[in-house]
């Protein structure tokens, strides 16, 4: 256990405040009704759907303690009000050849490369970071390094 602080934005920690109670609550709930049917099935002994609960409910309580320790060592930062990229901000980027794409800087726990989210501790969240419409970035990659111009940064 570490006692570092993970910077994250107000929505990061909404969102895993939400998924907690969502597992305190209506996921203990389910786990328990499951337990009770396999133990009103009778033998514990040969019971697959009592070890597949006991398995659930173990899994479950780990999560709610990472969960919890995150959430104890969270750090909502404030968004950027100098213009500048920070955690929170979309930022929109034009490549060398005009293609646009849009990163979102999170914490590191609040990744969804899916979605364009991008933990501020990555070399497009470093490169990003600080960053206003109208600056270059060099992002350095496995092969070389890319470079792009920041076109817009957004706070939603």
């Amino acid at each position: 256990m570490s006692n570092k602080s993970i910077p994250m934005t107000q929505r990061g920690y909404d969102k895993l405040s939400e998924t907690l109670h969502h597992l305190k609550t209506t996921r203990r709930e389910q786990i328990s009704e499951n337990m009770g049917r396999a133990i009103a099935d009778g033998d514990l002994r040969e019971s697959a759907a009592y070890d597949e609960a006991r398995m659930e409910q173990s899994e479950n309580e780990a999560r709610i303690s990472e969960l919890e320790e995150q959430l104890h060592r969270a750090v909502v930062v404030p968004e950027d009000a100098t213009g500048g990229a920070g955690l929170g901000a979309k930022v929109t980027v034009k490549d060398e050849k005009g293609n646009q794409r849009q990163f979102e800087l999170v914490g590191t726990y609040e990744v969804d490369v899916l979605k364009g989210k991008v933990s501020d501790a990555s070399p497009i969240g470093k490169a990003l970071s600080g960053k206003r419409a109208g600056d270059t970035v060099e992002v350095p990659l496995p092969k070389g390094t890319a470079k792009f111009e920041v076109v817009a940064v957004e706070y939603s």
